[in-house]
């Protein structure tokens, strides 16, 4: 069977086109499944790789590449609309959605170029085509076979709505519908305040829409430290991006000219379009787990902490795993995977070191424990915290962006949580995941030198501060 990609560039023979067996299949080609595929060639396995859509699943194509453009469209836009106070006259004369899109999709199609290129190079066997688990060894594709000494289920998650909320993809729209967009909306409401909402909301309203988020949880981003979500908060207000915390939703109405929705209290609010951005569900129906004796729970696939499922020598990685639906956090797992069925024995991931960004203007970047969470699990007595201004930062002044870093430590202990406001803070969370995951004291960090000026340096500052011997912070 001879198997060629949708745009011709490249094919892929399989020499077994039935009742072929490998070391391992995998169900899913997006961030989880491919690194699986990449890390167990490269441990000499024998690898096949099932995906009905494209290679690099929502991350590549409906995720976070797309996103990421859009917001750094809207990043120049502000840059041309604000140009002025950096001593540069320019004018934003308007937002070519067409050129907006055609810039996004340039990016997303090299990218998956590449990847095409990788997983071809490294002679993995591509299936395409949409697979079931008919065996707990064996998925099947189009009638035709694949048997594996092991099996990594790999499908992804999907744009959730509400029971009752139905989405048409003209007014009520996804995050899927709002990534391929025309035009810019007139007017928008956002019905989520988690990352994927706040995201949009931020380049809507740097497009020049007009943007109302309704949250029912109490705050912005409430899965942050709660002096994130009020830094958040205060941005947005000063950006004119309206929001509602703790409103649930309650119903929405077609209009002439677009919608109206209920939010609880039964105020209502009008716009040209409704984003439905709740939050994403894992693609696990009518996929065989269950009928396969794979445990699960509310659709999510249940894993041990080595990412085994109840039925022997069958793996989960990604989104259809409990936890943070990122894709870094997929390549991870797809790693390790790999590497448990090759008997590496790899470390056990640790969730809480998995860091978060939300690409918003200004951006959100952590990484361990809230402030909360460390008072919940050491005691309240036990936690110490210092919150270091990026007025006090060169760069950031330069950047004419505001924001903090936070620092969580337990007295007389480690560092277990970092948390960051401010234009770019997402190129700083590398640097706090090793903080945290090294499980480094203030004083270590201290001494280490932090280039001048550079951003970095407020986590240099931070730590130094916390040491006791701040420099360029109040103590």
């Amino acid at each position: 069977m001879t198997l060629v990609s949708s745009d011709a560039t490249w094919e892929i023979t399989v020499s077994e086109p039935n009742g072929a067996t490998f070391d391992v299949v995998i169900l899913g080609g997006g961030s989880g499944g491919y690194a699986t595929a990449l890390r167990a060639v490269q441990l000499g396995l024998s690898v096949a790789l099932i995906e009905k859509g494209k290679l690099g699943g929502t991350c590549l194509h409906n995720g976070c590449i797309p996103t990421k453009a859009l917001l750094h469209a809207a990043e120049i836009a502000d840059q041309t609309r604000e140009s002025e106070q950096f001593g540069v006259k320019a004018e934003l004369v308007g937002i070519d959605m067409a050129g907006v899109n055609s810039y996004k999709d340039g990016v997303i199609s090299r990218l998956y170029k590449g990847l095409q290129g990788m997983i071809k190079g490294a002679k993995i066997t591509l299936v395409e085509g949409a697979g079931k688990l008919v065996a707990p060894n064996t998925v099947e594709v189009d009638g035709t076979r694949y048997t594996g000494r092991n099996v990594v289920l790999a499908t992804g998650s999907y744009s959730r709505s509400l029971p009752g909320l139905e989405v048409d993809g003209e007014r009520v729209i996804t995050s899927d519908h709002a990534l391929t967009l025309d035009r810019v909306p007139a007017s928008a409401i956002v019905l989520g305040g988690g990352v994927i909402g706040v995201e949009f909301a931020s380049v809507w309203r740097s497009f020049g829409a007009d943007v109302t988020i309704v949250e029912a949880l109490p705050r912005l981003i409430a899965a942050e430290d709660e002096e994130s979500s009020k830094a958040l908060e205060r941005a947005f207000r000063k950006r004119k991006i309206g929001f509602k915390t703790g409103k649930p939703f309650e119903k929405v109405e077609r209009t002439e000219t677009g919608v109206k929705v209920t939010i609880a209290g039964g105020e209502t609010l009008e716009a040209e379009l409704l984003l439905v951005a709740v939050g994403r569900g894992p693609n696990t129906a009518n996929l065989g787990y269950e009928e396969q004796g794979v445990k699960m729970d509310r659709g999510f696939v249940l894993t041990d902490e080595r990412l085994r499922t109840n039925v022997p020598n069958v793996f989960a990685v990604g989104d259809i795993v409990p936890g943070l639906q990122l894709a870094h956090r997929g390549f991870q797992q797809g790693i390790f995977v790999a590497e448990e069925i090759a008997g590496l024995n790899p470390t056990v991931i640790d969730e809480l070191g998995i860091p978060r960004v939300t690409y918003s203007d200004p951006e959100v970047a952590s990484v361990g424990l809230t402030e909360a969470k460390a008072k919940e699990q050491y005691g309240a007595d036990k936690i110490k915290t210092y919150n270091y201004n990026l007025g006090g930062n060169g760069k950031s002044q330069i950047l004419k962006t505001a924001g903090f870093v936070k620092l969580v430590r337990v007295e007389e202990g480690p560092v277990v949580g970092i948390h960051m406001v401010g234009a770019r803070v997402g190129e700083l969370v590398s640097e706090a995941q090793l903080i945290y995951n090294w499980e480094a004291y203030p004083a270590e960090v201290a001494q280490l030198v932090h280039a001048h000026p550079t951003q970095g340096e407020a986590l240099g500052e931070a730590h130094l501060a916390l040491a006791g011997k701040p420099l360029h912070a109040h103590a």
